[in-house]
């Protein structure tokens, strides 16, 4: 089964996939994960953002695992090419650069053959920018998952401040998010959108707990029910 939850920068879709997969005894795919690693190593190496051809063999090529730590349920490191590259995917820096490179057709079409290689071969609760519309158009359950920019805004900062990683100036970070808005939702190459049969959720006033117990109610409605707690 899949449980396909789509959504802007800063929608909360990591933290709410991890505990609806939690609950529901999946597994996790964070896609959006993969495009910052892509992004990492392509400023690594000093690539043209323009340069398609090495980006797209840098995205073959380039090998991902996500490692549940002991005592995890589930995975929170992401190692790249044998190094865990965690905090690095999550700089202001790759900030700035992943929704370039994202929206390149060739890295596109090789993570979204690596990330229906990894769906399939399971339960996943898969989160990203168009999961539902183009990665897994038939998943079981779909989720459009969003807030208001402010509410993105503040959120991010206090993450940043959490985690000691990123900017935490709410003006900077309100405007680094509705530029990624604007170019995520207008690319030419699966830009963000809603799925028609996606279930629409604001989370701008709700809290993390509402919003898993929401999806995961939707979920049941759709058949599935092996709950873990």
């Amino acid at each position: 089964m899949i449980i396909a939850i789509d959504g802007p920068s800063g929608s909360g879709k990591s933290s709410i996939s991890k505990l609806v997969a939690a609950r529901l005894g999946m597994q996790v795919l964070d896609t959006g994960a993969m495009y910052r690693c892509i992004t990492l190593k392509a400023m690594q190496h000093n690539t043209d953002p323009s340069d398609e051809k090495t980006l797209a063999r840098i995205a073959s090529e380039t090998e991902l695992e996500f490692v549940a730590q002991e005592g995890e349920i589930l995975p929170s490191t992401i190692v790249m090419d044998g190094v865990d590259v965690t905090r690095d995917i999550r700089s202001a820096v790759v900030d700035g650069q992943v929704s370039a490179i994202s929206a390149i057709p060739a890295v596109r079409e090789a993570l979204v053959k690596l990330q229906r290689k990894v769906g399939l071969a399971g339960d996943y609760v898969v989160e990203g920018r168009d999961i539902g519309t183009v990665v897994f158009p038939g998943a079981n359950v779909k989720i459009f998952l969003t807030a208001s920019a402010q509410e993105r805004a503040r959120r991010r900062v206090k993450q940043n401040s959490q985690r000691g990683i990123g900017s935490t100036n709410f003006e900077e970070v309100l405007t680094a998010i509705e530029k990624r808005d604007q170019i995520d939702s207008s690319r030419d190459t699966a830009p963000l959108t809603q799925a028609p049969d996606a279930l629409f959720i604001d989370s701008s006033d709700m809290t993390i707990n509402g919003v898993v117990d929401a999806i995961v109610a939707y979920a049941a409605e759709h058949g599935f029910q092996r709950f873990n707690i």
